[in-house]
């Protein structure tokens, strides 16, 4: 009963609140312009007090996170409980609905020091938000990204690389064990689209995969969406709903970064993700999920693309027109 509440529940649509930009509103100001927006669900990267303050009263749900840098100190649970009452028990009316403990960790990237750290934080931070008395409004997980499958097409095919099962596997069993989401971040944009860019911005008009009994992919996200549902199965996790934690697509910086292809991208993302379509693999449901991102961060080390993803302009003016977020 609880995962069929969560699917029914999962219509509006979310966005990113990212801080790394130069000249962004003030943090009461950006709250005002979800509100304005209709845009009732909002993810933050860390536990950012003025944030915090700001969403005080209002009707926004929140991702908050826990930041990987922050995972180390919480394999204490007694940390975790400080944490949880200093970031979540002082709020009591701000509308907490996840924390995500620790963002894109993989044995194989940059953020490989925090394998050993993600899953403790996760049981210590879940114990602390029970102890609270929170345990059926806060649901804990930490955020994935493709990039840890090993194998992701055709989608039935996919699963998690050999070297990342020993960090994954315990993961998936504990999400399973309680009734908890899995978070991914899902961004056709950096799976090749030159490939096939109908396939990546949802407008193919005939199916670009058919896959094992005769499911027919229209569009990337879901075919991308579908691996990690077929990933996390093989190692137990069948039952384990995929929360898309951020999916977006950059106006500038690369080849089919333009305001034009993202424009496209997030329109029909949010037509998709709010109907009862749903993917192949699982049908007939709204697909919770969180843009990425309110603005431009463009104080963000790394390539240039990641510095486009906004979609609303310092100013607060909507980048691709009015967005039905609600």
């Amino acid at each position: 009963m609880a995962s069929k509440l969560l699917l029914l529940d999962a219509q509006s649509v979310g966005v990113c609140y990212g801080r790394n930009g130069y000249g962004l509103p003030s943090e009461r100001d950006v709250v005002r312009l979800y509100q304005r927006n209709n845009i009732t669900r909002m993810r933050i990267y860390d536990p950012h007090q003025p944030t915090l303050e700001a969403l005080r009263g209002t009707n926004i749900e929140l991702m908050i996170d826990v930041p990987n840098d922050r995972l180390q100190s919480l394999n204490d649970q007694n940390a975790a409980n400080i944490w949880v009452r200093y970031n979540i028990q002082r709020y009591p009316n701000v509308r907490f609905r996840y924390i995500a403990v620790g963002n894109n960790v993989d044995p194989n990237n940059g953020n490989n020091r925090y394998v050993p750290f993600v899953l403790r934080a996760m049981q210590n931070v879940h114990n602390a938000v029970r102890a609270a008395g929170l345990g059926n409004q806060i649901k804990v997980s930490t955020a994935t990204y493709t990039g840890l499958l090993g194998s992701s097409f055709p989608p039935s095919i996919g699963a998690f690389r050999d070297n990342v099962r020993g960090f994954i596997e315990p993961i998936i069993r504990f999400l399973s064990q309680n009734n908890l989401p899995m978070f991914a971040n899902i961004y056709p944009y950096y799976a090749n689209p030159n490939s096939n860019l109908p396939f990546a911005l949802f407008t193919a008009t005939q199916p670009v995969v058919i896959d094992n009994g005769g499911r027919q992919y229209f569009n990337l996200f879901d075919a991308m969406l579908d691996a990690h549902y077929a990933a996390q199965a093989r190692l137990g996790g069948g039952n384990v709903e995929i929360v898309v934690s951020e999916s977006g697509w950059p106006s500038s910086g690369g080849p089919v970064a333009t305001i034009g292809n993202a424009g496209t991208y997030y329109r029909n993302l949010i037509a998709h993700v709010r109907g009862t379509s749903g993917t192949p693999l699982k049908p007939g449901r709204s697909i919770e999920t969180y843009l990425f991102e309110m603005f431009d961060e463009n104080r963000k080390p790394g390539i240039e693309v990641e510095r486009h993803f906004g979609i609303f302009t310092p100013n607060q003016q909507p980048k691709y027109g009015q967005l039905s977020f609600n």
